[in-house]
């Protein structure tokens, strides 16, 4: 048997595209898909197998790719942080895991599941292979350029976003006028987005604020870029543009545009400005 790739999918469509881009690039792919989360439609998708997996069952994981013959693997999709950490049964070997863990944030649950995996004689690789052209590039990727009050709110978002981010608390914040006005945790971006828009609306009558808002989304300090690497998607334009965000800030070489040049599209049609640094 040829050596096999692993592809340990979560939501969205992350893990479609990087599963077509590696069977366009020759790869054999076994998919591990987690039952809730993966979208069924990955069945119709070209891999050699689909194992449908519930979270927490690591035993699972990886006798499932040892008897694939995997010794690569691929985690790509999210997994909602709350699934983790209330929805989750761990088998054995994962409530083991769980124990020896100093803080239960995704870094170290993921970091310490791939040192299983590794220990075990599967590696994991990066969750970007593959698919580095969809890394956004550094410049302003849209028409628009961002405003001079738009890059002081970059600025100033930038500085709690790192801040933050050292912590894996979230990796996006929203700021208008140089003041935050909300700050991602365990809900996601978009999710992040509605709550800025809901918060601004109740500010109506405050002239101290105005309602145009700066989206700004970092990797880690030391991303791993095997995991949680930042995404974005048309779905996150769509959020921004519901709430009348006009900027959106991201990390050149370390977020992946889902979409590709589908986001620089809807984001000209909503007057939306990119700009990746």
């Amino acid at each position: 048997m040829s050596e096999r790739l692993g592809l340990i999918a979560g939501n969205g469509s992350f893990p479609l595209l990087l599963l077509e881009a590696a069977l366009a690039q020759g790869a054999e792919v076994v998919v591990a898909a987690i039952k809730e989360e993966t979208f069924p439609e990955i069945e119709r998708r070209g891999a050699v197998a689909v194992h449908w997996l519930s979270l927490g069952e690591l035993s699972k994981l990886i006798e499932t790719f040892k008897r694939e013959g995997v010794t690569r693997a691929v985690m790509a999709g999210q997994v909602k942080h709350k699934q983790i950490f209330s929805s989750i049964k761990p088998d054995w070997r994962l409530a083991k895991l769980l124990l020896s863990l100093g803080t239960r944030n995704t870094d170290s649950l993921i970091g310490a599941v791939a040192k299983v995996l590794e220990g075990e004689g599967i590696h994991l690789i990066s969750s970007t292979s593959y698919l580095e052209p969809l890394l956004a590039k550094a410049g302003v990727l849209t028409r628009r350029a961002p405003s001079e009050a738009e890059r002081r709110n970059i600025e100033y978002g930038r500085a709690v976003a790192r801040h933050l981010a050292q912590y894996d608390i979230g990796q996006t914040v929203v700021i208008a006028e140089s003041a935050c006005v909300a700050v991602e945790a365990m809900e996601g971006t978009d999710a992040t987005i509605q709550r800025a828009g809901e918060i601004m609306r109740s500010l109506e009558g405050d002239a101290a604020l105005s309602r145009a808002l700066t989206v700004v989304k970092v990797a880690k300090p030391n991303q791993d870029m095997r995991f949680d690497v930042p995404v974005v998607g048309v779905a996150t334009v769509e959020a921004m543009r519901r709430v009348g965000a006009t900027c959106l800030a991201l990390d050149a070489g370390k977020c992946l545009l889902l979409d590709g040049e589908k986001i620089t599209a809807a984001a000209d049609a909503a007057g939306i400005t990119i700009v990746a640094e």
